[in-house]
Formats: C-alpha cells, structure tokens, sequence
C-alpha cells in the first residue's frame, strides 16, 4: 500500500457542512461527560478532576477528566512495564495492522472528532479538520514505515549477518493541546508500531480529544496495559513519569521551558535504571518569512498573514516575524494590512469565523504583555485589543512595526496572533535578521530570483525551510517536521526515519560453518 495524504474535508460542499454542523450539535449534547484514567483496561477516578472549557465560550464546560495522582502513574508504569513483554513479540505486521485500523476509524469518525476540537481548544472548521486528517496520515504513514526491510548489510566472507530493530519499553507521551489529536496519535503510533507500551498523558487543556482516541485505540484492537491512558496535571505526574526507572522514552511536544525540563530529568540515572532514557523533545519556534522587492507582493502578504494568524498564531511553526525589502514595505503593509482587516473573529462553531480565541485566560494575559511590549518600544499598526464584549479568550490579531533591533518581540515566542514587521535593505540582512534567535523551527523566503533562492536554502538555518510559500501546514510525508537549536531534537515527525528514534538497532553475525 502507497501512502497518501489524507484529504482535507471541503465545506462548500452543502452534505460536508451539513455533516459537520451536525455533529457539532451531538458533541454539545454530550458537554460535562466525565473521562476517568484507564490502566489495564480498568477505569479509576479520584476525587480531583480536571475541568476543559471552551475556550471561545469559557463558562461552558467541555468535560472533565480524572486528574490522576502518583499513585496512578506508578500503576500506569508498570502496567506498561507488563505489557511490554507480550507486546514487544507481536509481529509488526500485526501492529501496522493496528495501525491501520485505528486510521480507518478515524476516518468514519472524522466529523465527529473535528467537532470535538473546535470546540476543546477553539480551531476553525478548516484548522480542526485539518487535524483530523494529520492524524490519519500518522497512523497511515508510520504503518507504512514499520514494515519496511531494514538496510542491506555489506557482506562478509563465511558469514551470515542480520540487522533488525528491537523495540525499548515503555515511553510516556506528551502531546501538546494546539494540535490535540494530531501530534497525540502520532506519538503514540510510533511508539506502539514498534514494539513499545505506551503511557498517554494528554494536555490539561484537551483530555476530552485525548480520551476519544484513546477510546478510538481500544476499540481497534490496542490490548489492555499496552496504552494506558492517564490525564493529569503535568506538575503534579510529569516529573514522576519521566524520572522513573521504568521509563524507557519520553516523546514530548510543548513549550521550551518544560522540554528543557524533561531532558534533564530523564538525563539523570536512578537507582536500578538500566539504560539512558531517550528524549524526543519538540519545541518552539521563532519563525520568520523574508520577502525580497522581486516578490509577487499580493500571494506573499496572503501567505505571511495566514502563517501568522491561522489558528490565532498558536503552532510551533507560524509566523511571528516578517522582513520585507524596504523597496516594497510600504506597498506590502497595506496589504497585509488588508489581510488582517478581512479576518473574522467569533467562536470558532460559526463557519465563517476564521479567528477564533486563544486557549486560556493565562494565555491571552501573556499575549497581551508583550503587545504592551511591543507597544511601548515600536509602533502599534493594528489591533492590540483583548475583545472583552465577548465570552472567550478573544484577542485582535496585531500587527507591530518600528521596533528596535534590540527588541525581545524579535526573539521570543509569544504564541499568538502578533506579528512583527520591519524593512530591510537586501535578501541577506533579511535572513541575517531572521537567524538572529535562539530558535530554529521554520522559516520562508519569498522571491522569484532562482539565485537568491539557492542562497536562502544555503544560509536560512531552520529545521523546515520553505520558499516562495507559507511557512505552516507541513504535510505528513512531505515535510518532516522538527527544528534546530533549542527548537528541539529535530525529530522530523511525519519523515523516513522518525520511527528509528523509537527502536534500537541490532547486528547479528553468525559464522557460516
């Protein structure tokens, strides 16, 4: 079987509106259910939970999730401690099955599970679906990519040589909230395809999403202690799950600070311990796009600004920094200018919004302080506002030019709808600009100069580099996904070899009598 993309779900098309109108009607039915830990198949509660709100309607309550306890995540532990000795023997043939199934089901319940995100963590019908679909095409992929033969081996004079991949142990999984069913299944098809348990923890602010495709996973066949699923507060669990001795691999995907956390815990050998743990630890971004005077001026503005302020600027890879040729910035501001005033912001149910809220009250404070940054040192060029006459988390995308070189909006993540724009005197001090951070996650250049091009893809220093388009929306299989420098471990998620990561190779010799 050939991998394919998934395809995206077009909404002109009256039935797939109608569809996921629908199914946004059932998913509100079912707000305040709650979803317990399951461990070895058995369901446990405690007497805290976690509450997830929709964040474009805070006061609604989405539902509620165990928050599990060290008790709990000791169980989960050795539940896939367990497990593993069964699980590692299934032929992967069986387990790309597996896989193959879950993505099937997935696919039925498509619509169902877009609605769920729009509502969970405030996507649009586009983004949401979108995520369903990266989904799908982890599972596909990795499916693919477990059961193909590994490297030929040189040969050797009176010997047979073999080489094969073993699988590690058991590898909790932290997925982030902004792509809440995406990056999770992911993770967790990478590590079940070869050979590992899995201990789940969803994000605080999505464990709703995640407990579906737990439910979706168990439904095709995932054995019991295989996953294990376990929501909870990442201060209260994670230190405990990562620095345990049983804990063969942590595959993360979040914020800078808590990645670099992990990594130092999971560095640091306990008593008993018999390995040095794997961390895959996949981070932020500074991403910047670079626009050159020989640009098409109108596809480049339209790009920047959906790399920016597509899903409210809240992924890894959008845009926060634009430098554009100083022959061309005053006629790519009125455009882009444009763009943004075209954006329609409201809860993120109503199909014609395309701006939908950030995902907390906590988030949109830290956004707006560095507005007020970015404000005070520079120019404020649109936007700037919370909306606060609406229920959500509601900001205006901002556009903030004359900032000084020594600005922290140049370098920092923020996470949000903010964009920063500056004129520039050459392709070269654009790209001297945009490398000037400690990230290295994604990038664009836009040009038609097959020259400049070249030098863009030798000197632009990021995991994913992209030229003359938008600098989101990698594609599973076609862009593997991952960053430089403290952007991560440069996984590349979706790519050849991300499942090696999950594996350790082993040569056997045998000497032929």
């Amino acid at each position: 079987m050939k991998f394919k993309n998934e395809a995206f779900t077009d909404f002109a098309v009256p039935e797939n509106a109608a569809r996921l109108a629908r199914a946004l009607q059932d998913a509100r039915r079912d707000f305040g259910q709650g979803y317990p830990a399951v461990i070895n198949g058995r369901r446990h509660h405690t007497r805290k939970s976690i509450r997830s709100l929709n964040p474009s309607l805070s006061k609604e309550v989405v539902g509620t999730a165990t928050d599990s306890n060290l008790s709990l995540a000791d169980q989960a532990l050795e539940s896939a401690t367990r497990a593993f000795q069964r699980w590692r023997g299934v032929p992967v043939e069986e387990r790309a099955a597996l896989l193959r199934r879950m993505a099937a089901r997935l696919r039925t319940q498509k619509a169902e599970l877009t609605a769920w995100i729009i509502y969970e963590v405030g996507k649009n019908w586009a983004e949401a679906d979108a995520d369903v679909a990266e989904a799908i095409d982890f599972l596909e992929y990795y499916a693919e990519l477990a059961v193909r033969p590994p490297p030929a081996l040189t040969p050797v004079a009176h010997e047979h040589n073999r080489y094969r991949y073993l699988p590690l142990g058991p590898v909790v999984v932290i997925p982030p909230w902004n792509f809440p069913l995406a990056i999770l299944a992911g993770m967790s098809a990478a590590a079940l395809v070869t050979g590992n348990t899995v201990v789940l923890k969803p994000s605080s602010q999505s464990p709703v999403i995640g407990a579906r495709f737990f439910e979706a996973a168990r439904a095709c066949g995932v054995p019991e202690g295989v996953m294990n699923f376990l929501p909870g507060s990442g201060s209260a669990i994670g230190d405990y799950l990562v620095k345990d001795r049983r804990t063969r691999m942590v595959a993360f995907t979040g914020s800078l600070s808590v990645g670099l956390r992990i990594n130092a815990l999971a560095a640091q050998p306990q008593k008993g311990q018999r390995w040095i743990k794997r961390v895959i630890a996949e981070l932020g971004g500074k991403n910047a796009i670079v626009v050159d005077e020989s640009a098409d001026i109108e596809r480049a503005a339209a790009e920047v600004a959906a790399s920016a302020f597509g899903y409210q600027g809240q992924k890894c890879s959008a845009c926060s920094r634009v430098f554009v040729h100083k022959r061309i910035y005053e006629a790519f501001e009125d455009r882009i200018l444009a763009q943004i005033r075209a954006l329609r912001i409201g809860p993120s149910a109503v199909r014609e919004n395309t701006m939908g809220p950030v995902i907390s009250k906590a988030a949109q404070l830290g956004i707006q302080r560095h507005i007020a940054l970015g404000e005070k040192h520079g120019r404020l060029l649109h936007g700037g506002r919370a909306i606060l006459d609406r229920d959500g988390f509601y900001l205006e995308p901002t556009l903030i030019g004359r900032l000084p070189n020594s600005s922290p909006l140049w370098v920092e993540e923020i996470f949000g709808p903010v964009l920063a724009i500056a004129p520039v005197g050459s392709l070269e001090e654009g790209i001297r600009r945009a490398n000037e951070t400690a990230y290295g996650l994604t990038g664009a250049v836009y040009t038609r100069d097959p020259k400049r091009l070249q030098l863009a893809a030798e000197t632009f220093f990021c995991g994913n580099l992209y030229l003359n388009r938008k600098c989101t929306g990698a594609l599973v299989g076609g862009h593997p996904f991952g960053g430089f420098n403290l952007s991560g471990t440069d996984s590349k998620a979706g790519g050849p070899e991300y499942l090696l990561q999950f594996s350790q190779p082993q040569a056997i010799s045998a000497r032929r009598e």
